[in-house]
């Protein structure tokens, strides 16, 4: 008999995304284009309902047979990623109604995709795993191609779908190799049943497909094409709540299913992170289209992260949720701000065009640039604290080679982190943007105060007991 107490207190988020999802697809057939505006609020409230379910029941559960196990780690992951995804549909709203592609299908898909972060953070089987991968992956491929007019568009879609597919099978065929030499796919049997060779030719699979999910190098490929190529606001989702949540899954299959083969990952992960340091760092360099820039920065705050994944559950786990939630809130404020570049011609891409923004918009410029000096690490702002646990993670693990790519590859991005507040404040003013829509000003104003004020109090407490530190105890209950 189904205890539904249980799976009310393992899958609770999960199950009333389902439900919405369901009921606004049923909505939208029955009023059609009359839902579309309506639709985004609709999405964000129930992604927002999502993250106060995961908040009630933070301590987790587990269901059906095993198949679903959440704890504080992964609850801490579900309400980050939540949040930033109804943040991410209310900013969409004015970009597609501008470009003739507001529909309410935008928002099912989101909170679809959201369904399938949602089964990854609970997924306790290989199956279940699976299913949430394929839940966001094609979600995810239709939202990059929403902009059926554009060619970029319709090809970064293309291109994310072909890829994602690669992935996908190397995922299935690495967990199938796992299965076939363990004889299970519960996470917890295949922990105590150990690694044999064959098994491990299957983990090593499984990290491919998983790193491609996080565009870690070198299965970054995909990255600064779906960044420039999908419209403006799926970048902005894509960059804050699937990364935060396949991050998180990533290291909770390393820390918890291969926890005892650490001494085989660990090398394969310091490869992985010390590659989408160097090539996210190097990339960006030359890129003058800020969407892709930022997507070759992502690539490089993953190697970062990594890092902490590298170290294992003991030293990286607290400073993985802090570093991943500031870069995440910090992302989606930046991109917001993108969203913030236009003019009557259309959106603005090239970071030259953000020449005396300091004059025409100094609120904008001030946000931006906290939020740069954030991404950045420069104290005292709180990507600088998400750097120094990961740092430090790696610094306590041993990883000393590490350690020394972390900062040489902050020193390097400061090359085109720095060129944008050069732009910004010394150049001499372009045509000025349009004004900019609310919620689009309000993301950027507020991801901006968390990322350069509040944070700072949440990471002084982390060596002491604080809510990233507690997350990651979960882990070990």
């Amino acid at each position: 008999m189904l205890d539904v107490n249980a799976i009310i207190i393992a899958v609770a988020p999960e199950l009333w995304l389902a439900f919405a999802g369901l009921v606004g697809v049923l909505v939208g057939a029955v009023l059609g284009d009359r839902f579309n505006g309506l639709s985004y609020k609709f999405g964000a409230l129930t992604l927002f309902g999502a993250a106060a379910l995961a908040a009630m029941h933070f301590t987790g559960g587990e269901a059906f047979n095993g198949l679903v196990r959440t704890n504080t780690f992964v609850n801490f992951a579900k309400v980050i990623s939540f949040v930033l995804a109804g943040v991410a549909l209310l900013i969409s709203e004015g970009f597609l109604k501008r470009h003739d592609t507001s529909r309410y299908e935008y928002a099912l898909l989101v909170i679809f995709a959201s369904l399938g972060m949602g089964i990854i953070l609970s997924a306790a089987d290989l199956m279940t795993l699976y299913m949430g991968i394929e839940t966001l992956s094609l979600s995810s491929y239709v939202l990059a191609a929403f902009h059926r007019d554009s060619a970029r568009s319709s090809e970064a879609g293309l291109k994310y779908f072909v890829l994602g597919a690669l992935a996908s099978g190397m995922l299935l065929y690495g967990a199938s190799l796992v299965y076939g030499f363990t004889g299970t796919t519960s996470f917890a049997s295949i922990a105590e049943a150990g690694l044999s060779t064959g098994a491990m030719f299957g983990m090593v699979l499984m990290i491919v497909g998983l790193a491609f999910k996080i565009s870690a190098a070198p299965m970054h490929v995909w990255t600064p094409d779906v960044y420039e190529g999908a419209p403006t606001p799926v970048v902005a989702f894509f960059a804050s709540a699937p990364k935060m949540a396949s991050t998180v899954v990533f290291a909770n299959i390393m820390f918890t299913v291969f926890a005892d083969a650490i001494s085989q990952w660990q090398i394969i992960i310091s490869i992985i992170a010390g590659l989408s340091m160097v090539i996210g760092s190097l990339g960006a360099l030359l890129q003058n289209n800020i969407k892709r820039l930022l997507g070759y920065s992502s690539i490089a705050n993953v190697g970062y992260a990594l890092v902490a994944v590298a170290a294992g559950q003991e030293l990286g786990a607290a400073a993985l949720l802090t570093f991943s939630t500031i870069y995440v809130v910090t992302s989606l404020g930046l991109f917001a701000g993108v969203l913030a570049m236009r003019r009557r011609g259309g959106m603005v891409e090239n970071i030259n065009e953000l020449g005396g923004l300091a004059r025409t918009k100094p609120i904008l410029a001030v946000m931006l640039s906290i939020l740069i000096f954030s991404i950045a690490g420069l104290p005292p702002f709180g990507g600088f604290f998400g750097k120094f646990e990961v740092l430090r993670a790696g610094l306590d693990a041993g990883l000393l080679p590490l350690a020394i790519l972390v900062v040489i590859a902050s020193v390097i991005s400061l090359g085109y982190y720095l060129k944008l507040i050069k732009i910004m404040w010394f150049d001499e003013p372009t045509e000025r943007f349009e004004t900019v829509e609310v919620p689009v000003l309000a993301t950027v104003i507020l991801t901006a105060i968390i990322a350069g004020l509040v944070f700072m109090v949440f990471i002084s407490e982390l060596g002491t007991g604080g809510w990233a530190t507690f997350a990651a105890a979960g882990l070990q209950r």
